[in-house]
């Protein structure tokens, strides 16, 4: 999905496993962001070189859910992750007022894989992967043909 006005993506993950270790429907925020960083930092720590610094100049950000403005613009309430701004091709010349940025929606990817961390830290790497695919200008076609949809 791409936004009107801002070019912003969004994914849409349709995975679901089992068992709870922290309450769904109530997570420790704290936690959700600690356990996210974490999984954060290994993700890039494993991209290869140049694409590794490249990809820590990009601002990751975390949010509990779309607000209702990113809402009012066409994101959906339940998105996993949002890549905002231009691509890495287009970053130069583009007039956006946005710069790059990834942003990604805990208290959903929590309750996307319903409570259970192990699968909390896959979903975050894969939805921090699919984003940083959209940043290098990849589509929906492009990311699913790749693993990431």
């Amino acid at each position: 999905m791409q936004s009107r006005e801002t070019g912003a993506r969004t994914r849409a993950c349709l995975r679901r496993k089992p068992r709870v270790s922290l309450t769904p429907m109530t997570p420790d925020w704290n936690r959700l962001r600690e356990l996210a960083l974490d999984e954060v930092e290994a993700t890039l720590d494993d991209l290869p070189e140049p694409l590794r610094a490249e990809a820590r100049e990009l601002p990751i950000t975390f949010e509990r859910r779309p607000s209702r403005a990113r809402q009012a613009d066409g994101i959906a309430a339940d998105t996993l992750g949002l890549f905002v701004g231009p691509d890495y091709t287009d970053r130069e010349v583009s007039a956006s007022p946005i710069p790059p940025q990834i942003i990604l929606y805990l208290e959903n990817l929590w309750e996307q894989v319903e409570g259970e961390e192990e699968f909390f830290l896959d979903e975050v790497h894969t939805t921090l992967l699919h984003e940083l695919g959209h940043y290098l200008g990849l589509d929906e076609e492009g990311l699913t043909e790749r693993g990431l949809e």
